[in-house]
């Protein structure tokens, strides 16, 4: 994938999100960290659909489809600001099933790329090489 200059990466999993945007020229990919925003993952409430049994043992699943939600309605904020033209998302396969459930129409129009790829703790080397190979 050739990625547009001043295009946002945002690299999610079910606990943090980290933010970059493309500094280089096409096709040179150079990442540069964005400051990651306070999210509040509580006040999402997407996961008030799963409830703890034996098909969910446990509270992680709901804390992680929150924190989805979360940066999901940040992602939305910012392309109803215009502060998102471009957006490519990279997120582990679940993670990004629950994002996607909770994107804005403005958000889906500026998404220009997908990855199910779970690379929330690798170097942005790994994560520009993931792209390049998209």
């Amino acid at each position: 994938m050739i990625l547009p200059n001043n295009a946002v990466v945002a690299v999610v999993d079910g606990k943090r999100m980290r933010l970059f945007r493309n500094a280089g020229r096409e096709p040179h990919i150079e990442l540069v960290d964005l400051p990651s925003p306070e999210l509040e993952p509580a006040k999402a409430g997407s996961g008030s659909r799963h409830r703890s049994s034996s098909a969910n043992p446990d509270d992680r699943r709901q804390a992680e489809d929150d924190f989805a939600a979360a940066v999901a309605d940040h992602l939305n904020g910012e392309a109803l600001a215009d502060r998102i033209e471009q957006l490519v998302i990279i997120a582990d396969p679940r993670t990004l099933g629950e994002l996607r459930r909770h994107f804005h129409d403005v958000l889906e129009k500026r998404l220009i790329g997908q990855l199910a790829k779970d690379l929330s703790g690798r170097p942005p080397e790994a994560i520009k090489a993931a792209i390049v190979d998209a």
